[in-house]
């Protein structure tokens, strides 16, 4: 069975113009009609985003059944953080806390899928993560989850996704963090290549923040940027998307 991921920083639906304008994303997701959606900068009741609550907004006007929400910072008024749709059944849901000492806080959205097949159903682990921008900061929060039981307790033959916004410039993450772990990265232009797909920023990408990584049951077939002109503006990263085989 194929399975379309797609990970996005929304950036609160604020475009590079400057303007708010969810519809704008909820064209570009419609575009790409992924299985599952992993957002990032996703705010509910935050006064910048009209007090509207994205996730349920986005949901509802793509007629993503499911739907998982971790919240992470807390404003003056409203809350921000990563959300999870998805055209297959949740079983199980967590917000595992990946902030560092001071810094801002940062999570990591895990949610279990039963996805159907000829035989019945099979299970896919997914973390929708967006990191810090400190080197250091990174490297701990990986580290962090990775060792958590909600990664650690699944064995190397299960079906694991780990994506987001990484802030990852240099790639540092995949070989000192994802390879050891058993981690492939299914965003790099080939499986043997170490340069990433560009997704930042979207309307000159040179920088390949945006990454899916793997393991387990899963076969990457196609992976890409969005090309859509609206994605340019929508967002100041652009979608990327990959599609497994599971």
């Amino acid at each position: 069975m194929r399975v379309r991921v797609l990970t996005y920083n929304i950036h609160k639906a604020i475009g590079v113009d400057g303007k708010f304008a969810p519809e704008r994303i909820v064209e570009v997701l419609r575009h790409h009609d992924a299985d599952i959606v992993l957002l990032q900068e996703v705010d509910r009741g935050v006064p910048r985003s009209n007090h509207l609550d994205l996730a349920s907004m986005l949901a509802r006007e793509l007629q993503y059944r499911y739907r998982a929400v971790g919240m992470n910072v807390t404003l003056k008024k409203g809350r921000y953080g990563n959300a999870t749709l998805s055209r297959f059944p949740i079983g199980r849901q967590s917000n595992l806390d990946l902030t560092i000492s001071w810094r801002k806080r940062r999570g990591a959205q895990h949610t279990r899928f039963h996805i159907p097949n000829s035989t019945g159903t099979v299970d896919l682990d997914v973390f929708n993560v967006h990191m810090g921008l400190s080197a250091t900061e990174r490297s701990k929060q990986t580290h962090r989850l990775l060792s958590t039981p909600d990664v650690s307790r699944l064995g190397l033959s299960k079906s694991c996704i780990i994506a987001g916004d990484m802030n990852d410039w240099r790639g540092l993450l995949r070989r000192r963090h994802f390879e050891p772990a058993g981690f492939r990265c299914a965003t790099n232009h080939r499986p043997d290549s170490c340069r990433a797909i560009k997704s930042f920023p979207s309307y000159a990408p040179a920088g390949g923040l945006d990454k899916v990584f793997y393991r387990g049951g899963l076969r990457p077939l196609h992976a890409h940027h969005s090309r859509l002109k609206l994605a340019r503006v929508a967002s100041d990263h652009l979608p990327v998307l990959v599609e497994f085989e599971i």
